[in-house]
């Protein structure tokens, strides 16, 4: 969506698209793949506050282990440092390094903090303790595998895999669930490569954290320590009756959609499918012309209830990847023909190593990546990338997988890119216009922050897929078109329309966002425009009144674009995921009410 939430002094980072991974807060940044500590507070018989403790060591070691280190490590690891995750993964790392080492009472002191013995012993006790097995012992009973697991290893040494068993298997070496896997491959197919898969399942785990972990989803008041104690604490029955509530609604909302593989809709300029059946019903045929985005990963239903909303119109699901270096998923309702589309040229960038040359001279060759995740409204502190650093300079050559397991986790999940030896950032915001197809230095019209920049790039469309659905228009209207620019953010459809050549005569635009208009506004003038720009501020006051008096001064809009907010549609959005009735989401129906105002104008 291409628009900004109706919140916009709300200082909080504001994930706005299923594919950013479920991060809460910035301090997020400075820990390892998100470990929630966080948990209902309750109220001890002295009156003093203590955790769900056993809830809490239970995530921390599922997420360590995860990313690829022994379960009986973390476990004591854990229960030396208590909830620090910095501290735990510093210590974990450590004990990793031992492992490779011929000498570890000799690397351990290198390692360790020399002002404390007992924290040598401890560690000695701990690696005695973890590699101490009797011969009956097996890896089972220190880190069950499921039957399913089981009989792939079987299989395995039977040298009979087939290939989507081969797959599964080396998902699950990598930590995940075969059950998680085979979701995974259900959603993408058996042709979909392990990072792809990684993706969706890193994903899926996130969007699927205990409700009960975030205060805001008890809908209750921010009552006191000792009034929590009493409405929640005192009975395990409501408890587990809240619980059984939240995890049933978790179930219903992170049922998937199926979504198309590939993800290419009607076709993309490198692969274009033979015949393509589609029917526009008579009420729905432009002009105008409509276009309408959202996130593709939308709970249960919300498609479903946009396309019946939108004349029964089947939603055209696109990956930018297809048109850029970066992911976007994302599902598009439109009225335009689909016969004739070309892409913009020049091409952009469809690689890391070609969007940024400078870095494969730094990129390990065991970071495989040649797409960005989907861009997100914030990025890596300098804080995890220190973390990184720290991490990989433990090591002369390659590092573990478990250590490299890690590190990908978060290049993917932040975007990060190498830009020396061990070292990683983030992407800056003149990169980011790039791979979105905005023109240089985009985002700097608006006068805001660095911070808002990332915001609002977060935010917008990709230009080069939208550019390419809009197309069709270049040829059917040679003098420029009327538009109507709904959620226009920092104008991704109009700089997609220019692009084209396509001229605009005269542009309306509502977007909530000062920043964002104050965006539009500047690139407008910077691009000579020579129509007219009017914009609004809040789309719940463009009435049929203002409309037909702006249509019977410029004429009828040829085409009606943009995409309502999407913050209660996103999967990162665990606390008011609301769907099409949220605050912010449920704006689609004012998208839906101007459009059929302008649709009925007679003038």
């Amino acid at each position: 969506m291409d628009g900004s939430a109706s919140g916009e002094e709300n200082a909080s980072i504001d994930w706005t698209t299923d594919d950013d991974l479920e991060i809460l807060t910035e301090t997020a940044t400075s820990s390892p793949p998100k470990l929630i500590t966080r948990d209902i507070e309750v109220i001890a018989s002295n009156g003093e506050a203590s955790s769900s403790a056993g809830v809490s060591h239970s995530m921390l070691v599922k997420q360590f282990v995860g990313m690829g280190f022994p379960e009986k490590m973390v476990s004591k690891v854990i229960e030396e440092n208590g909830g620090d995750t910095d501290l735990i993964l510093n210590t974990l790392l450590t004990y990793s390094n031992l492992e490779l080492e011929d000498s570890p009472h000799q690397q351990l002191g290198s390692n360790s903090d020399p002002s404390s013995s007992d924290y040598n012993e401890a560690a000695l006790d701990d690696l005695s303790d973890m590699d101490s097995r009797s011969e009956d012992e097996t890896e089972e009973d220190t880190n069950p595998i499921s039957e399913k697991h089981k009989r792939l290893l079987a299989l395995e040494n039977t040298g009979s895999l087939s290939e989507k068993e081969e797959k599964l298997l080396t998902l699950a070496k990598m930590g995940y669930s075969v059950e998680e896997a085979e979701l995974a491959m259900e959603r993408y197919g058996q042709e979909a490569s392990i990072a792809d898969l990684t993706d969706f399942i890193m994903a899926a785990q996130f969007a699927r954290e205990e409700c009960y972990q975030h205060e805001d989803d008890l809908k209750i008041p921010a009552f006191s320590s000792q009034q929590k104690h009493v409405y929640i604490g005192n009975s395990n029955k409501k408890k587990r009756k809240y619980l059984e509530m939240c995890k049933k609604k978790n179930a219903i909302e992170d049922e998937p959609i199926r979504l198309p593989n590939p993800m290419i809709g009607f076709g993309v300029p490198s692969q274009q499918p033979e015949h393509i059946p589609r029917s526009i019903p008579v009420e729905a045929r432009g002009p105008p012309y409509f276009y309408y985005e959202n996130v593709a990963l939308a709970p249960k239903g919300v498609w479903d209830t946009i396309s019946r909303f939108l004349y029964e119109i089947q939603p055209e699901f696109v990956d930018s990847k297809y048109f850029s270096a970066t992911a976007r998923k994302r599902g598009y309702i439109h009225n335009l023909p689909i016969e004739n589309r070309f892409p913009l040229i020049p091409l952009p960038p469809m690689t890391i190593s070609q969007a940024f040359p400078l870095s494969r001279r730094w990129w390990p060759s065991w970071d495989t990546r040649d797409k960005m995740n989907c861009i997100q409204t914030a990025i890596g502190s300098a804080k995890l990338t220190e973390r990184i650093r720290m991490a990989l300079e433990r090591y002369d050559g390659d590092p573990p997988e478990s250590v490299q397991k890690y590190v990908l986790e978060q290049c993917r999940k932040w975007n990060l890119v190498w830009v020396g030896r061990n070292k990683v950032a983030p992407l800056e915001c003149d990169e980011v216009e790039m791979l979105l197809g905005f023109p240089r230095n985009h985002t700097r019209g608006g006068g805001i922050s660095r911070t808002d920049r990332y915001k609002s790039l977060g935010n917008s469309f990709q230009v080069d897929t939208v550019a390419y659905h809009l197309s069709v228009l270049k040829d059917m209207y040679p003098d420029g078109i009327n538009l109507l620019s709904l959620f226009s953010g920092i104008g991704g459809g109009e700089v997609a329309l220019h692009r084209l050549g396509i001229r605009l005569k005269n542009v309306v635009s509502v977007e909530k966002s000062k920043a964002n208009r104050d965006i539009v506004r500047s690139w407008w003038e910077q691009t000579n425009q020579t129509g007219e720009l009017v914009d609004f501020d809040d789309i719940q006051t463009l009435d049929g009144e203002k409309l037909e008096t702006i249509m019977n001064s410029i004429g009828r809009f040829d085409l009606v674009i943009g995409g309502s907010p999407c913050n209660n549609l996103a999967g990162s959005n665990r606390v008011s995921r609301d769907g099409l009735e949220g605050k912010e989401s449920s704006l689609f129906y004012e998208y839906f009410r101007v459009l059929e105002i302008v649709k009925s104008y007679r003038g």
